[in-house]
């Protein structure tokens, strides 16, 4: 990536490689037809897609070379996340991303190592962050007790399901740290799935109680704490751009709909009612994107700054409020046909509630950006 200029917005060649890959693969791999096929399914996706996609390397793209990754960093992951959204592709693929990001930036040891390794190979991962549903809620009531049993309940852990390897806040000690837990430690019945409005998205409450680890299975370390607001932030951006693809999708189904259907001899999208909304969807959209790919220009994989927050910050306001407006409309402009489970307008109107909540609302993100604005 390119870190002249906090101004910059660059594309580099792994980015356009990534970009015109992964388009076709969704574009395969993940019709509306497909989506429709998993929304009941336990897992939320075709085990065999994500196969593939552990095949092309996707996992490891921003995991540093030095343990086996290829590198590319998180700002080499946005076109694929973004072609995912568009696809409403439903894999654990953003919340192991987020796991190895955690892992890289608070020091690892040889246990950590090896669960990098394990992810690079396919084995999905993911962060117990909450505790209730609140993203501003940063206080953790989960501990280890000192014979290192952890004690406590993490709240809607995304992809919960499908995860082998848990990463969970938790104190020690009046300590933060990381505990890494494997799914084969958990009691039978730890996991109770979440009932989600979007159901091409998995997420579950996990009783971590009586679950005792080994002491390499704790990472203590000053980097802890930044680590976790820093993959907070990471997390925000690679939602945003999740959310610009499903938008982009969305108002691709909103402008298919007006320029076939017709009421009165004319094609509803010549009225100035729909045809005004669906340029403000398009410029909100552009608007959108462009955020994220500055984000993604100046983000680092090492450590995050008040400019790469600001832009995640950004990324994040602009693209709920965009996915948001865009998929409200889809409804609304398929009349009443718009309100029923057969109409895909319905499935990004889901996806966007679900979505705008993830690592924080718009509202949320613009009260941490006046922060950081005016307290300087």
């Amino acid at each position: 990536m390119n870190y002249t200029s906090r101004n910059s917005l660059t594309f580099t060649e792994e980015q356009a490689m990534l970009l015109e890959t992964s388009r076709e693969f969704c574009r395969q791999k993940s019709t509306i037809a497909n989506v429709r096929g998993q929304l009941d399914t336990i897992l939320g996706y075709d085990r065999d897609v994500w196969h593939e996609m552990v095949e092309l390397g996707w996992l490891g793209i921003a995991i540093p070379e030095r343990f086996s990754g290829s590198g590319l960093g998180v700002g080499g992951l946005v076109p694929l996340i973004e072609n995912m959204g568009r696809a409403m592709l439903g894999t654990p693929l953003v919340s192991t991303v987020l796991a190895a990001q955690l892992l890289v930036r608070s020091g690892t040891n040889a246990y950590s190592e090896s669960v990098l390794q394990r992810i690079i190979e396919g084995s999905p991962a993911t962060i117990a962050f909450l505790e209730n549903s609140d993203w501003g809620d940063k206080n953790v009531r989960c501990e280890i007790q000192g014979d290192l049993i952890i004690q406590g309940t993490k709240d809607f852990v995304s992809d919960a399901i499908a995860a082998q390897m848990f990463i969970l806040p938790v104190m020690k000690n009046d300590k933060l740290v990381l505990a890494l837990v494997d799914r084969q430690q958990l009691s039978e019945n730890a996991i109770v799935p979440h009932v989600l409005i979007d159901q091409t998205k998995r997420s579950a409450r996990i009783d971590f109680s009586g679950v005792e680890v080994i002491s390499s299975q704790i990472i203590e370390s000053d980097k802890v704490i930044k680590a976790l607001g820093d993959v907070r932030i990471v997390g925000a951006l690679l939602t945003a751009a999740e959310q610009a693809g499903s938008s982009a999708a969305c108002l691709n189904t909103i402008v298919d709909y007006l320029t076939t259907r017709k009421q009165f001899d004319n094609f509803i999208g010549s009225y100035q009612a729909l045809k005004h909304p669906t340029v403000d969807m398009l410029t909100m959209l552009d608007s959108s994107r462009s955020f994220i790919y500055h984000a993604a220009t100046i983000i680092s994989d090492m450590s995050i700054d008040r400019d790469m927050k600001i832009a995640c910050h950004m990324a994040k306001a602009q693209a709920t409020d965009a996915f948001t407006y865009t998929a409200d409309r889809a409804v609304q402009f398929h009349g009443a046909m718009g309100f029923t489970y057969d109409c895909d307008a319905q499935l990004y109107l889901r996806r966007a509630q679900w979505s705008q909540q993830q690592f924080g609302d718009a509202a949320f993100h613009r009260s941490l950006l006046a922060s950081i604005i005016f307290d300087d």
